[in-house]
């Protein structure tokens, strides 16, 4: 018996070689320096921050090089599948911005591209010819062992504290005669298929990864499997080279944390004789805690979650020039010699990210958000919280509907000038910054006057109705707030109430602060005299005799 006796008898519906799935998907037609990235998530959870980062280094490389940024779903571990999964990620991108060119969405049958299917487990029969070729080659063999005895294989590994893994005189069914291992397969038994490995854990060779240069790491000598016996899916590893040699990945992007993993792919593309990809191992995204760093956790952090940063109400552009100030050293430098540039326009580089890991701040965010919101028009603005509130706060939805002119003034409040105001960090917070100008939440209840005596609280707000007109310009309403605070024994000269306070009840300040409180119940707020002029006459006064009845 022969090999092909072998691999026929394991995959006997498999006609196609390695050569007419290259026919299949041939080269892309792009340019010399066009790169080709995938987001290639697993849908064993939810999107988090470690997965967005290289999402958005994959979609700028491609963007500005005019190349291809796919999606590819790396279901092939389906015990771990979450529901729901694959519908989040592509809600993200969507959310984002960072529309992949090529894609495949099982749920709605949308299909976009010509190197599908872009779903690893309707990939079966693709990655079953190229494991056929390897078993017809020898590279590849049945492995028997079972689960059994695979743990005590490793239990006895890590007691003589070896390596652990299946090589060498572990290897028990990497030389099993062919006509063996046919009749072992007939009889039922379970199997998985190994690659056999001709690597020498004692021999090195040199690696260039673009972000942390040249590496040297030991050849791989473990027959590691490339197909699992349950559900014939490949494992991660065999996928991942099959999948970007056909679809023509020229660029991979991802954590450190698979830098262990350099040696077995070097050495299934070294099998085949494929073209490696180049690969870009980014740095762990880190969160400082106190006097330690630590990475950034799903299960401590709510940040690391992208539903955080939806349910905040970030802008989608607050959260992206946050990332990109991490993962590129010279970006915010960039950004302020580009105020209006698009992001995708910085010339990323693998060579400026921190070899040490990149420090995410959610104070820094909140600043790069602050700015960003602060020269957003009111239009702009209207539309972020409406948007946010339709699926956070559907009172404030309706609220903002019924008033959306009032509202729109409300956000242009020192916006259009040259320091524009910076009250807001996120869209959830607008609604707590803003309540008190409409009516439905509008509570007398939350005035707090205690720093001031009652009486002479009264006398100011019904004293000021008397005197208040809604068509004065700004200068003539301060006047006029400056002559009650004479009438009444209040300074309106700062510099002589500080040196002789004792000679007045109060200054200007305080008057201008019983007013605020009384139609806002708030001490600080953005400029009163455009409250003011927003809120009109009629719910001034009716404010003020509420405030004097309390």
């Amino acid at each position: 018996m022969n090999r092909q006796e072998l691999a026929d008898l394991i995959f006997p519906n498999i006609t196609k070689t390695i050569a007419d799935y290259e026919a299949m998907y041939p080269e892309r037609n792009l340019g010399e320096n066009a790169r080709v990235t995938r987001f290639a998530p697993s849908p064993t959870g939810f999107m988090h921050i470690g997965h967005f980062m290289p999402c958005l280094i994959d979609y700028v490389l491609a963007r500005q090089s005019d190349g291809i940024f796919y999606l590819r779903n790396e279901d092939t571990d389906t015990s771990r599948t979450v529901e729901g999964a694959v519908e989040y990620i592509r809600s993200v991108l969507n959310t984002y911005g960072l529309n992949p060119d090529e894609y495949e969405y099982r749920d709605t049958d949308e299909v976009k591209g010509n190197y599908g299917p872009y779903i690893q487990s309707a990939r079966k029969e693709i990655y079953h010819a190229f494991i056929k070729h390897l078993i017809i080659e020898g590279k590849a063999y049945p492995c028997f062992l079972t689960q059994e005895e695979m743990d005590v294989i490793r239990e006895g590994q890590a007691r003589d504290k070896r390596r652990i893994g299946i090589y060498g005189r572990y290897a028990k069914y990497r030389d099993l005669p062919v006509e063996e291992a046919i009749e072992k397969i007939k009889n039922g038994e379970s199997y998985t298929i190994r690659l056999k490995s001709n690597g020498d854990f004692n021999r090195k060779f040199k690696f260039n990864d673009l972000a942390n240069g040249e590496m040297e790491f030991p050849e791989n000598d473990i027959d590691i499997p490339i197909m699992k016996s349950k559900d014939g899916l490949p494992t991660y590893h065999f996928a991942h080279l099959v999948d970007d040699h056909l679809m023509h990945t020229t660029h991979v992007v991802r954590g450190q944390e698979w830098i262990s993993s350099i040696p077995v792919h070097y050495e299934l593309f070294k099998t085949f004789g494929f073209k490696m990809p180049k690969y870009i191992h980014i740095p762990l995204i880190l969160k400082k805690e106190g006097e330690t760093i630590r990475k950034i956790s799903k299960r401590l952090d709510p940040e690391a979650k992208m539903t955080y940063y939806e349910e905040k109400g970030y802008p989608t552009m607050a959260v992206i020039e946050a990332i990109m100030t991490i993962a590129n050293s010279n970006y915010e430098a960039w950004r302020e010699g580009h105020p209006d540039a698009h992001f995708t326009e910085f010339e990323f580089s693998p060579k400026k990210m921190s070899s040490s890991g990149a420090l995410f701040d959610l104070d820094k965010l909140d600043n790069i958000s602050k700015n960003y919101i602060s020269h957003l028009t009111k239009e702009e603005v209207y539309d972020g919280v409406l948007a946010w509130s339709k699926v956070y706060d559907e009172d404030f939805s309706k609220i903002l509907e019924k008033y959306k002119d009032y509202s729109m003034k409300i956000y242009n409040i020192e916006r259009e000038q040259k320091k524009p105001r910076k009250d807001y960090t996120y869209y959830s917070e607008i609604k707590e910054k803003t309540w008190y100008m409409y009516d439905e939440y509008f509570d007398v209840a939350k005035a707090d006057f205690s720093a001031y005596d009652g009486e002479d609280v009264k006398t100011i707000l019904t004293q000021y109705k008397v005197i208040y007109n809604e068509n004065d310009t700004m200068e003539e309403w301060f006047n006029k707030i400056k002559e009650l605070c004479t009438e009444l024994n209040y300074a309106t000269d700062m510099k002589a109430y500080k040196s002789d306070p004792s000679q007045y009840k109060g200054s200007v300040v305080d008057v201008t602060n019983i007013i605020r409180i009384a139609l806002t119940t708030l001490t600080t707020t953005p400029d009163l005299y455009s409250i003011m002029k927003l809120l009109g006459k009629t719910r001034i006064l009716a404010r003020f005799d509420k405030m004097i009845a309390k």
